[in-house]
């Protein structure tokens, strides 16, 4: 992570909740591909999840094209309306990475399918390394 973005931090947080949002919305089409008998609750679990991790992205792709219009000045509100973005985020975050995990341990077709519990683990953990970096940039803008 690299932090030379100095004013413009809030565009480096925005930078990386895009990246990762849309990283966990083609988790949600990794997870049903991957597993194609799965019960039917966590198949629509993963659709509404599809959906909500979309709208996420697209929110924070229109805050990254706010900043970018204002000739990268980042007035104090749209700072707090970032950080608040953020930290919704990572809260939704922690729940996809729930949800995965609820999937791991009940799901039937899953226990039995070694690998669909490997791709699970990794996208756990890459959830889990955006609320790191995500946390990181929070302190950073706290301090």
């Amino acid at each position: 992570m690299q932090f030379y973005y100095g004013q413009q931090m809030p565009l480096r947080i925005l930078d990386e909740a895009e990246f990762w949002k849309h990283q966990e919305e083609e988790h949600t089409v990794v997870i049903r591909e991957l597993v194609p008998d799965l019960e039917q609750p966590f198949v629509d679990a993963l659709h509404k999840w599809e959906a909500a991790l979309s709208e996420t992205h697209q929110h924070i792709v229109r805050y990254i094209e706010t900043v970018v219009r204002s000739s990268y000045y980042v007035p104090e509100q749209l700072t707090h309306s970032v950080l608040e973005l953020v930290e919704f985020c990572l809260k939704q975050s922690e729940d996809f990475i729930h949800l995965c995990r609820q999937i791991k341990t009940e799901s039937a077709p899953v226990k039995n399918n070694p690998i669909a519990i490997s791709v699970l683990n990794h996208i756990i953990r890459e959830s889990e390394y955006f609320i790191g970096i995500g946390q990181a940039l929070l302190l950073q803008q706290t301090t």
